[in-house]
């Protein structure tokens, strides 16, 4: 079974909570950007009530800068995304706490409500988004290609929408380990004794939780049950397999993590990165678990740059963005649409890893379930 669950989510990172602690600095933001006839962009609900893209685009320029939170530059061609849009537009963007979580970024988002320090832009896992949206953290806006968005992969409000996605896959140090393992069942293998590691805690980043979701699909679990995951990462944690450490690049560069499950995107944008380094990183999606999961886009409501906000939703969710994203090894939101329209980089789409069946989706019903077990149960699981 194929499944796509959505970056980072109560699922990413790990980043210690204190690191986003309000500070005594940060008035209230003066958030009512508008356009020459008075429309404020921080009620927009499309770039229409603004008076058009080039009022909104006028907008966002004179707020001059863009929060966002949690957005690493190796993650999923970031790094190429932030570059585009200053290029572009010549709006700044700060990007604060890189490598934290999608729980980070909403701590964020409550902790400094009505801050000018506050984050403008969200990059949740799925069941984040979710989270974000029932608490009335985030905007509704729709971008321009709102329509071409699959409708299973956005909320009707238009609170949120996914953006981009992959699939767990297995990461190797081929310098470091003989034989890679491409399955969750070779992972148990004795000769991968503490070289197995997740990036992140499942508690709380959105790509370990998918470890931990594909880990159940190859041992007879389901999206109502990700228990059989659990139970999978409890034994490799017995038979000395599984490491604690977290992985990053850095972690890998220093042999601290030989192996990685992680995000096929990541993964093999880190094999192009280390290659000019003399390591030779494989990397494979298991058979036996193929679980994908996208990442969402959101607005928070109280941005102090509601203009700039809006503007980059619509960046990334132009061609020029999603294409960016495609050159960054990750599967667009917008890919099929992009596909029908023309507008595709067929040459980046044919350097995905090939993966056969449909994609699922689970609920989110099943993916609150899935967050219970797993805070009830991965501190236990891991100990000792």
């Amino acid at each position: 079974m194929t499944v796509f669950l959505p970056r980072t989510a109560v699922l990413t990172g790990g980043l210690a909570v204190a690191a986003l602690a309000l500070s005594a600095c940060g008035a209230a933001p003066d958030n009512a950007s508008t356009s020459a006839d008075g429309k404020s962009a921080a009620t927009a609900t499309s770039a229409a009530d603004l008076g058009g893209l080039d009022a909104l685009v006028k907008a966002a320029k004179k707020e001059g800068t863009l929060h966002a939170i949690a957005l690493p530059r190796d993650w999923a061609n970031y790094g190429a995304l932030i570059d585009g849009f200053q290029k572009k537009y010549g709006i700044k963007i700060d990007v604060e706490n890189p490598d934290g979580s999608s729980q980070d970024e909403i701590n964020a988002v409550t902790s400094r409500k009505g801050q000018d320090r506050a984050p403008d832009v969200l990059d949740l896992g799925s069941s984040f988004a979710l989270s974000a949206a029932k608490q009335g953290l985030l905007a509704s806006y729709k971008v321009a290609s709102f329509g071409d968005i699959p409708t299973a992969q956005k909320d009707p409000q238009a609170r949120w929408y996914n953006d981009y996605g992959g699939y767990v896959s297995i990461g190797c140090d081929a310098k470091r380990v003989k034989v890679c393992p491409t399955t969750f069942k070779d992972l148990l293998k004795p000769q991968y004794k503490g070289q197995v590691a997740l990036n992140g805690n499942p508690t709380k980043s959105g790509s370990a939780f998918g470890g931990v979701y594909a880990a159940a699909l190859a041992n007879g679990g389901s999206f109502d049950d990700i228990q059989p995951g659990l139970d999978f990462f409890a034994k490799l944690k017995k038979n000395g397999n599984y490491t604690p450490v977290e992985s990053t690049p850095a972690t890998v560069e220093k042999g601290e993590t030989p192996i990685s499950i992680d995000w096929d995107y990541l993964n093999a944008g880190y094999a192009d990165e280390f290659k000019s380094k003399g390591l030779d990183w494989k990397v494979a999606i298991p058979t036996d678990g193929q679980y994908a999961q996208y990442y969402s886009q959101a607005i928070n409501k109280d941005a102090p740059h509601p203009a700039a906000a809006r503007l980059w939703q619509e960046y990334l969710y132009s061609a020029e963005g999603q294409n960016v994203w495609l050159k960054g090894y990750a599967r667009p939101a917008l890919m099929t649409a992009m596909d029908t329209a023309g507008t595709l980089d067929k040459t980046a789409a044919a350097k995905l890893p090939a993966v056969s069946g449909t994609p699922s989706f689970p609920t989110e019903a099943q993916q609150d379930k899935a967050k219970t077990v797993l805070a009830q149960g991965w501190g236990k699981a891991v100990s000792g």
